[in-house]
């Protein structure tokens, strides 16, 4: 989303997809490869037709090198992602996804579109169910108060693109609305006097 720099108080795009890259995802080796140690821990080893579980980043790396099939999480499916799309079009509630499923399908799709059953089709399901879901948040935002706020199952990068228009809009509402401990001492002195 692109902000002015005076409402930049929020991670970058590209940011969040390197956070992303932290979360595991299974792959099935296409060689036989000795245990890594790396500094965030040791992976392997690798046995085809194995499954492993491994960082995102390294599995994007084994991809790259030919190393390696990614297997696509469950929530990337076709079928699951219709469902997920009726859900948010039926509910005023957001339908529960992982919480960086935005960056870890984009991801995915970027570099290991092959390992992804009707890649095309997944493309085109998750913009349908991100339109759905911004228009949902845009939604809860016209209900805003200075007292309160609850948007349940948003994932990372959708809290991150509504966080400067919220806090700006939250913070100008509370000046608005006088305080509560403001009320009360009003109230005590039109008592008293």
């Amino acid at each position: 989303m692109a902000l002015p720099k005076n409402m930049r108080n929020a991670f970058t795009p590209a940011e969040i997809e390197f956070l992303a890259e932290s979360d595991t995802i299974s792959i099935i080796p296409r060689q036989r490869m000795d245990q890594l140690q790396l500094i965030n821990g040791s992976f392997g080893p690798f046995r085809p037709p194995i499954k492993q579980d491994v960082p995102v980043w390294l599995a994007i790396t084994l991809k790259q090198k030919h190393k390696c099939q990614i297997q696509p999480p469950n929530w990337m499916d076709v079928e699951f992602l219709r469902e997920k799309i009726e859900e948010e079009n039926a509910n005023e509630e957001f339908s529960a996804l992982p919480f960086r499923y935005m960056e870890t399908a984009h991801l995915l799709l970027a570099c290991a579109s092959d390992d992804v059953p009707q890649a095309d089709l997944v493309r085109t399901l998750l913009k349908d169910l991100r339109e759905a879901r911004q228009r949902k948040a845009r939604q809860g935002l016209q209900a805003l108060d200075p007292y309160y706020l609850q948007m349940d199952n948003l994932g990372l990068m959708e809290i991150n693109e509504i966080r400067p228009f919220f806090s700006k809009a939250f913070n100008e509402l509370r000046r608005l609305v006088p305080s509560d401990a403001s009320d009360s001492q009003a109230t005590t002195a039109a008592l008293i006097g």
